[in-house]
């Protein structure tokens, strides 16, 4: 789980086996991954959510400036959002099988 982009919050690894026929460049198989965030983690503060969702009339001074222009929101926006990541992670030994093919 991978929180505001690049911060890792939490690590899991299972294992899906995935078998080749001879001779063959695809194969399938299946697995299941879940992960579980604290709601207020991913809830914006309410300064925030009032910048994002002021109104605005034409001819205000604000009225053109896209409220995740402003760092402090964007910033916010980015701390609020996660994802969950899906890989492979190969010993060294399949590393270097992969990098020579």
């Amino acid at each position: 789980m991978v929180q505001g982009g690049s911060a890792v919050v939490a690590k899991r690894v299972g294992q899906v086996t995935v078998q080749f026929a001879d001779g063959q460049a695809k194969a399938t198989a299946m697995g299941k991954a879940a992960s579980y965030i604290d709601p207020a983690s991913a809830r914006l503060p309410d300064d925030i959510v009032a910048k994002i969702t002021k109104k605005r009339k034409p001819g205000d001074p604000d009225a053109a400036l896209d409220p995740l222009a402003d760092p402090e929101v964007k910033a916010a926006v980015v701390r609020s959002s996660f994802e969950l990541l899906i890989g492979f992670q190969l010993t060294e030994d399949q590393l270097r099988y992969n990098v020579t093919r």
